[in-house]
This record gives structure tokens, sequence and C-alpha cells, in this order.
């Protein structure tokens, strides 16, 4: 077909050189184009074809090709059942389909799932049908009936399992008046708290019964008198009154007791507090302080009292008449008494600030009761401690060893300080106890910083003590 390479190559016979040149060319070009022509029929990749055209056409075949393999008018669609079927060639079935190979037939079966069965009755919803709802098709009035309907059901299922729970809890649990009964034949009585306190005051109070039985009840009738209802029917049945009379008993250990008793039910509670003040409560708590007892008597004593006085302006104002300051002055100045006088100086301080509290608040609030407020100011506490000598007797206190107390003596001598600067100042005794104190708790303080403490206990009485300094300088 092609000549062969070396009768290309040599030129012919007879032919000028200036000829055979331009022949040449043309055999070049002529052998180029074939070449070229074999090439692209034997490699497509080769072919000078547009690779992009070419591409876009075979993408659109297959897309061409996949939608008629899709299109559900091209195939035949089987429509499967519950029980096993032949798949002839050709058919489609639908997503889901059960799909099988008998081995004795080689034919293919198909079914549907057991869970498909709903899922036939949705087929023209799967062809694009949706479900028409319309919101205005009920009217206010059809929503208010069909929600009493639904109301009326919940509540007849309700009352039958609420009947249902009765009768279970009438099965399981019985009647108490059914219980009282048994009670009763068993000789067990079920009390409330006020019979519970009649029986301990009838115990309490009857002559035949022993000092150990009146103590015991006396301690049980302590429990229940902490609580302010228990405590006004106490004396509502005459009970509180038998038991201040218990303060005139000959026994150390009733008077301690009664005491205990009385302490807890005037606590924060008025209309018992006016009712002890009526019934000489005051009076024989003093003379049980005044006079000589144990010291565990004089601890409950002066806790009824702190109790009855506290809060109290018009027992107060009997306090300082009936000389309550001279007796706790005694009291204080006993030996063996430091712990009491703890206590008293507490008391103190707390009666100071809380009239110093009412006045304030009368004038900022004015919600206080005038008739409450001239009580308070009925009450001359500053000007009878003056009297009595308790800016010394305060200020002498801060020789007790324990940090608690000094830290409440500090505090009432600070309540103290309008009333009792002069006092205060030409007390040698007091300057050298403060500058030892503030070179003490300097120590203290300096150690709670290095503790890492920036606001530790002993910086807080470091901070006291300075400031009375700095006040009495």
């Amino acid at each position: 077909m092609f000549p062969n390479r070396q009768s290309l190559a040599m030129p012919p016979q007879g032919l000028p050189l200036s000829r055979m040149a331009p022949l040449g060319m043309l055999l070049g070009l002529l052998i180029a184009s074939c070449f070229t022509f074999c090439l692209s029929h034997q490699n497509p990749e080769f072919a000078l074809t547009n690779t992009e055209k070419s591409s876009t056409k075979e993408t659109e075949r297959k897309e061409t090709t996949a939608e008629e393999e899709l299109d559900p008018e091209v195939l035949e669609v089987f429509h499967p059942t519950h029980e096993w079927e032949p798949l002839r060639p050709g058919q489609a079935v639908p997503a889901g389909s059960h799909v099988r190979l008998n081995l004795q037939t080689g034919a293919r079966e198909v079914k549907l799932q057991d869970e498909d069965k709903f899922r036939n009755n949705l087929k023209g919803s799967k062809k694009g049908k949706r479900l028409n709802i319309n919101t205005n098709t009920y009217t206010s009035q059809d929503l208010k009936s069909a929600l009493a309907k639904f109301k009326e059901g919940v509540e007849t299922e309700t009352s039958k399992e609420d009947k249902a729970r009765q009768a279970e809890v009438k099965r399981l649990f019985r009647p108490i008046e059914e219980l009282k009964k048994d009670f009763e034949e068993l000789n067990v009585v079920i009390e409330s708290d006020m019979q519970i306190m009649v029986r301990l005051i009838n115990k309490f109070n009857s002559s035949s019964s022993s000092l150990e039985e009146k103590i015991a009840a006396l301690f049980d009738l302590e429990y229940y008198v902490h609580q302010m209802d228990n405590a006004q029917d106490l004396f509502s049945f005459g009970g509180l009154q038998v038991v201040i009379n218990g303060l005139n008993s000959t026994e150390p250990l009733v008077k301690e007791y009664a005491a205990f008793v009385l302490g807890a039910a005037f606590s924060s509670n008025p209309k018992v507090q006016v009712e002890a003040i009526e019934g000489g409560a005051l009076q024989k708590l003093l003379v049980i302080l005044a006079t000589e007892q144990p010291l565990t008597a004089k601890k409950k004593v002066l806790f009824a009292l702190c109790s009855l006085l506290r809060h109290f302006p018009y027992a107060q104002q009997q306090f300082l008449k009936l000389g309550g300051l001279q007796v706790l002055r005694s009291l204080v100045q006993e030996k063996g008494t430091e712990v009491l006088a703890v206590r008293v100086v507490t008391l103190l301080y707390d009666l100071v600030t809380e009239k110093m509290f009412a006045e304030e608040e009368a004038k900022l609030t004015r919600e206080m009761s005038p008739e409450k407020l001239q009580q308070y100011r009925q009450v001359h506490l500053l000007p009878g401690l003056r009297e009595q000598g308790w800016c010394e007797i305060t200020a002498h206190l801060l020789a007790l060893p324990e940090h608690d107390a000094r830290e409440k003596v500090l505090q009432t001598l600070g309540a103290l300080l309008a009333t009792c600067r002069d006092r205060f100042r030409q007390d040698p005794q007091l300057s050298r106890m403060l500058a030892s104190l503030q070179a003490e708790y300097q120590a203290l303080a300096t150690l709670e910083l290095q503790d890492g403490e920036d606001e530790g206990y002993f910086r807080e009485l470091l901070g006291s003590i300075n400031s009375l300094l700095k006040e009495l300088r």
C-alpha cells in the first residue's frame, strides 16, 4: 500500500534535482496524513475530536438511560402480596419487598414484608398525594365540646382509678376509729399534744408523784412548749401558772427544770410573756438569782429571765423597778460565776442595742406601734447601768481568759461607750488591759495573715480594740 522507504529515499533517474524537491515534500505530507488517519481509527485516545462535547453527550445518554430504567411506564411493576409469587423477567418490585431465589425451580420469588401491610394503603401518597387538612373546618364551639368530652373521659378514668385506689387503701389500712377502739381495748390511748401536756402537768402537780416523776414530767413538757401553739395552750388550761409556782419549790431540781420549761415557753412568744408577768414569774426568777442556789439552777433561771426580757419592753421596765440590775451585779461578782457573768453581759448588750434599734426603726420606717415605742422610751436602762457601776464591772471582765468572752465584753463596752466614756477614760486598769490585748491580738492576727486568712477572727477582735482605744484618746 505504501512505497518502501528505500524507494522514497532514492530519487528517480533522469529527473533533475530542482523538480525532485517539491515532489518529496508532497510525498511527505501524504505519508503524514495517512499515518494520522490510521492512528485515529486504531486508538480513540489519539482521535482529533472535541472531548468536552463527547463527555457531555455521554452523560446525557447515561441520564436518559437511567430515567428510562426508573420510569414506571417503561418497566412492568409487580405488586407483591403476603405470599411468595414468581417474578418474571423485566418486572420491577417496590422497594422493601422480600425477594428470594427458589433453589428447586430456579425462579425468583417476591412477597411483602410484615410491617408493610399498612404501607400498601399509602400507594397514592407515594405518587404525590397529600392529606388535605383544612384548619378552618372546626369552629371554636366544636373544639370546646370536644374538649369537654375529653375532660369527661379523663374524669371518668380518674374516678375509676381513684375508686380502685381507695378500695386498695381500705383493703390494706384500717380506719382510725377502728384503731382507736382496738387501742382502747389494749389500754393504749392516742393523745394529742394538748392531752399530753395536760397529763404531764397533772403528773407534776400531783402530791403523790415522786421527785423523779415530777422532774421527768417537766423534762418531757419542755420538749412540747418549744412550739408556739403548744406554749399558748399551756397557759390556756392553767398549766403555765402551775410551772411558775414550781419556782417556789424547796427542791433545787424542781426550780431548775421549772425554769427550763419557762425559758422554752417564753422564747419569742409575746402572749406567754404577758401571762408570765401577770403570774409573777419575774419576781420569782429574781429571788432565785439573789439567793444561794446551785450553779446549774441559776443557769436555767438566767435563761428563763433572758427569754422573758428580750423584745418585751414592759418586762424590762418591771425588771428595773424590781432591782434587777442589782441582782445581776451581785451574781456577776460572786466567785466561780464567770460563765454567768458572760451571759449577763450578753443580756445587757442585747437590751441596750434592742432599744437603740427600736428608736432607729421608728425614725426610719414608722412601722412600730406608738404604744410599744413609748414603752421602750420608758426603759431607762443606760442611766441605771451607769449608776449601778456597770461601766467598771464590764471593763474588768476583759480579764477573762476565753476569747469568746472577751469578744462579748468588747461588744458591750462599745454599746456603753456613749454613757461610760468618762468612766472608761478614768479607769487605768482598762487602759492597761486594752494595751495588753492589742499586743496579743496583733501577734495572732499576723499569724492569721501568714496562713492566708485576710479576715480572721483575731483580726476582727484587734479592730474592735483599736476602735475602742481611738474613742478613748
